[in-house]
């Protein structure tokens, strides 16, 4: 409870922030950057806030239904918290806390920073050890989507065998579809996809940030049909350059 009144501080605090920046620059012509990445994905970067941005931002929290998801960008370090149990990352160990044993089901490790990769698109795909390599097109209702993959180096993260394929709209370079493969389990590459559509987006303290994510069915060659089941919605989103202590994602002492 201590950690939410926390957060809800800060929340206030940023509020005005949130509402002087609701316009992002449009994308014109070429787009320069001191980072080295490819072209139109750093055109991508720019049309949802901008990869100087990102960089500057300390803290990225949002709700997903009864849980909140608070995440120090600089050192990946997070807490989850829901009304029976907390789970986390303190910069060395994931840590789970229950109200009550079993309340939780699932595996922390696999799931503390699970919904943070897919929110923090697609600036998440500008971290260290990445490789890029442009893939094919996705066609969806007649429409092209360009494409780069994503790989890393190995010993990269829990599961540095993970692919990602991020489909970007050609003329406006907004995100619109995210592909990825799950390795957690098996530690093995896998060439299954899953696909994510990114239907709705909002502009947080500069950054376009998802508002809802929809996971859908495919044909046999790989083409999005249909939704897969409901939208995944996102609220009381929040970025921020202040800091938080380091005690905040430690796991509570009882």
């Amino acid at each position: 409870m201590k950690k939410l009144l926390l957060l809800l501080v800060i929340l206030v605090a940023v509020s005005c922030k949130n509402e002087s920046k609701n316009k992002v620059k449009e994308v014109k012509g070429t787009t320069s950057t001191k980072e080295h990445f490819p072209g139109e994905l750093a055109k991508v970067f720019e049309k949802h806030g901008g990869i100087h941005t990102w960089r500057k931002a300390q803290i990225l929290s949002f709700n997903k239904g009864e849980e909140v998801h608070t995440v120090d960008l600089q050192t990946r370090k997070t807490v989850i918290n829901t009304p029976n149990y907390s789970l986390g990352f303190d910069g060395k160990e994931v840590w789970l806390d229950e109200e009550k044993e079993g309340n939780y089901k699932g595996n922390p490790t696999f799931y503390y920073n699970l919904y943070f990769y897919f929110y923090a698109m697609p600036f998440v795909l500008a971290d260290d050890g990445i490789i890029y390599e442009k893939a094919d097109s996705l066609v969806f209702d007649g429409n092209k989507y360009p494409g780069y993959k994503i790989s890393y180096k190995a010993n990269i993260g829990t599961s540095p065998d993970d692919n990602y394929i991020i489909y970007y709209n050609s003329k406006t370079y907004q995100m619109e579809w995210l592909a990825y493969t799950v390795t957690f389990k098996s530690k093995k590459p896998s060439d299954r996809y899953n696909i994510i559509k990114y239907g709705k987006w909002e502009n947080v303290n500069g950054l376009i940030l998802p508002k809802e994510i929809t996971w859908y069915k495919k044909d046999e060659n790989g083409v999005p049909t249909e939704p897969a089941r409901p939208a995944t919605e996102f609220t009381l989103p929040l970025v921020s350059e202040g800091k938080l202590a380091d005690s905040f994602y430690a796991k509570p002492i009882k």
